[in-house]
């Protein structure tokens, strides 16, 4: 069992200071921060595969069919052969403007749905008059109709904006609909086609701004039920996270992880990935609220000396502050950085004890930018 300790000898993290409490936390920063650049070589991206096909057919697997199809007007339908389409239970989706003008000189509209594997590829671009539930309803039972596959228990989406229309389809349906920026694949392809689709389209508008820029709103005070009693920033060699994440199948433990693989994030075994660890007397109740959420990202915002968690896709809590002193600063700062070292990996652990070898909770955190469009 990987652990998520703060004792010195099993994390190799010295006990730096304790802070006095601002918040109903305790803060605990046990980070070796004067070697950290040393200590997190950078992360390498692979591309992301998008495999091709045609506009007018199911995709078949056919390999001079991908090497035609290169057209930034076509669209994508998608399902790969080699996939049980029961599997497919949880789709990820995009319904937003695009930098590229139509023949009337509006903002051209694309429907993006995915899984998280990319088993599933769909694109369907619209004009700007024909968004609404019913257009996306229709569209949605298209997906599975052309492609026989059954309709999905949940739909995540990352606008905001586009909430009621999205929930309103997915009732209509009978599909859970759930705000979360944990639509990391979509958010990846999305970049992918700003760079190899969008850019090549004749109706392309550079230096265009989304129409529907992501939400940043101000963090809120954190819900009782949510908080722990102590805090630390820990970190783990990604060969342990990947043990605590593989836990999550084998044991009953609460959390979310991600297949790094599948997102081409390359991390040699002994790269350290920063965290937080938050220890509880009522840690089991605690993993379970939190759960109950889509968990997104922790951020340290040094000016406030807070810690930020945020959830859903427009939901930011203030999870723990700490006493601001140089001290505390560089910490924090250290442990940003080392985030940004990862690409942005890092990870949320609940635990009973912070010198415990268990985790009754472990979420797993990819921080991306915003995509370009």
């Amino acid at each position: 069992m990987a652990c998520v300790s703060c004792s010195p000898s099993r994390m190799r993290l010295p006990l730096l200071q304790t802070h006095t409490p601002i918040s109903n936390f305790t803060c605990l920063t046990v980070f070796p921060f004067q070697s950290l650049a040393i200590s997190l070589p950078k992360y390498k991206v692979k591309s992301v595969h998008i495999p091709s096909c045609s506009v007018s057919s199911i995709s078949s697997t056919n390999l001079e069919e991908e090497e035609e199809d290169d057209d930034p007007t076509a669209e994508l339908v998608y399902l790969d052969p080699e996939i049980d389409p029961e599997s497919i239970s949880e789709w990820e989706l995009d319904f937003c403007s695009r930098p590229i003008l139509d023949i009337r000189g509006k903002k051209l509209w694309e429907l993006l749905v995915c899984d998280d594997s990319l088993s599933l590829q769909y694109t369907k671009y619209f004009p700007n008059n024909l968004i609404n539930s019913i257009t996306l309803k229709d569209a949605l039972l298209s997906i599975s109709n052309d492609l026989g596959l059954p309709l999905p228990d949940k739909i995540r989406f990352f606008r905001s904006q586009m909430q009621t229309i999205i929930t309103r389809a997915c009732n209509e349906l009978a599909i859970k609909s759930v705000p979360s920026k944990r639509c990391l694949s979509l958010v990846l392809w999305l970049e992918d086609r700003y760079e190899t689709v969008y850019t090549r389209h004749p109706g392309f508008q550079k230096g265009a701004k989304p129409l529907l820029a992501l939400d940043n709103p101000f963090p809120m005070e954190l819900p009782e039920n949510l908080y722990g009693e102590k805090w630390a920033f820990v970190q783990l060699p990604v060969s342990a996270v990947r043990e605590e994440v593989s836990n999550l199948e084998t044991r009953l433990v609460f959390g979310s992880s991600l297949d790094l693989d599948l997102l081409g994030i390359e991390i040699e075994d002994n790269t350290l990935i920063p965290g937080l660890a938050v220890a509880s007397s009522r840690a089991k109740p605690l993993a379970a609220w939190m759960n109950g959420l889509e968990v997104c990202s922790i951020e340290a915002d040094v000016d406030k000396a807070s810690l930020i968690l945020s959830v859903g896709i427009s939901t930011r809590y203030i999870y723990a502050t700490y006493k601001k002193n140089p001290v505390s600063t560089s910490e924090a700062e250290a442990w940003e950085a080392a985030k940004k070292a990862c690409g942005g990996l890092h990870f949320l652990a609940i635990q009973n004890d912070l010198n415990s070898d268990d985790c009754v909770g472990f979420w797993l955190l990819l921080d991306l930018p915003p995509p370009p469009v």
